[in-house]
C-alpha cells in the first residue's frame, strides 16, 4: 500500500509525472484538477461553483474542495494506496487530509515535490494551452496561480519536509527522464 502526494507549482508537469508515477506502483491517481474540470464541462452544482474560482486562476475553496477529496477516499479504488494531485494547497487542507487518513487507519508515506524555474513553467503553460485549448491557460491566470503557489502552496513543502517525507525531484527536461528520476527517488525513499 503506497500512498503519495505530489506537489508542484502550476506547470511543472504534476499530473503528466501523477499518472505515470501511479502507474508504476498500481495506484490510482486522484486529480482534483481532473475532477474540477469535469464538474465543470458537466455543469453540475459544484462544477458551476468552482468554475468562478478556475477561471480566474484561483483556489477552489477548502470546504468544497475538501468534501470532494473525502468522498474519493472513500471509493473502493484507493483503499490501496494513491497518488494525490493537487491537493492539499493550503494548510488547513493539509489538516483536514491528516484527519481523513487518520480516520481511515492511513498515513503518507511519501511526498514528492516537484521543482522547475518559473520561466519554463510558463513556456510549458503556454505551449498546453495552444495543445489543449485549455480557456483556463492564459499567461494572466497562470501567473497568478504561480503566485498563489508561491504565497501559499509552496509552504506546504516545509511542513512534509519537516515531517520528513518529501521527496525533491528536478522537474526540467523530458517528461520520460523526470519519471524515472521521480520513481527512482520515491523507491530508494520508501525502502531506506
Amino acid at each position: 500500500m503506497t500512498r503519495l502526494l505530489i506537489i508542484g507549482p502550476p506547470g511543472s508537469g504534476k499530473g503528466t509525472q501523477a499518472e505515470q508515477i501511479a502507474r508504476h506502483f498500481s495506484i490510482p491517481a486522484v486529480s482534483t484538477g481532473d475532477i474540477f474540470r469535469t464538474n465543470v464541462s458537466q455543469q453540475t452544482p459544484l462544477g458551476k461553483e468552482a468554475s468562478k474560482y478556475l477561471d480566474d486562476g484561483a483556489y477552489v475553496p477548502d470546504h468544497l474542495t475538501n468534501a470532494l477529496v473525502k468522498e474519493r477516499l472513500l471509493d473502493p479504488d484507493v483503499q490501496g494506496g494513491f497518488l494525490l494531485d493537487g491537493y492539499p494547497r493550503t494548510a488547513l487542507q493539509v489538516a483536514e487530509l491528516d484527519d481523513m487518513l487518520a480516520s481511515l487507519g492511513h498515513r503518507l508515506d511519501a511526498v514528492i515535490e516537484l521543482r522547475a524555474p518559473d520561466a519554463e513553467l510558463e513556456r510549458r503553460m503556454l505551449q498546453r494551452a495552444k495543445e489543449q485549448g485549455r480557456k483556463d491557460d492564459t499567461v494572466d491566470v497562470f501567473r497568478r496561480r504561480l503566485d498563489l503557489y508561491h504565497r501559499e502552496t509552496h509552504e506546504l513543502v516545509a511542513v512534509y519536509a519537516r515531517r520528513g517525507l518529501v521527496v525533491s525531484v528536478d522537474g526540467s527536461g523530458e517528461p520520460g527522464v523526470i519519471t524515472e528520476l521521480a520513481i527512482a527517488a520515491v523507491v530508494k525513499f520508501l525502502t531506506t
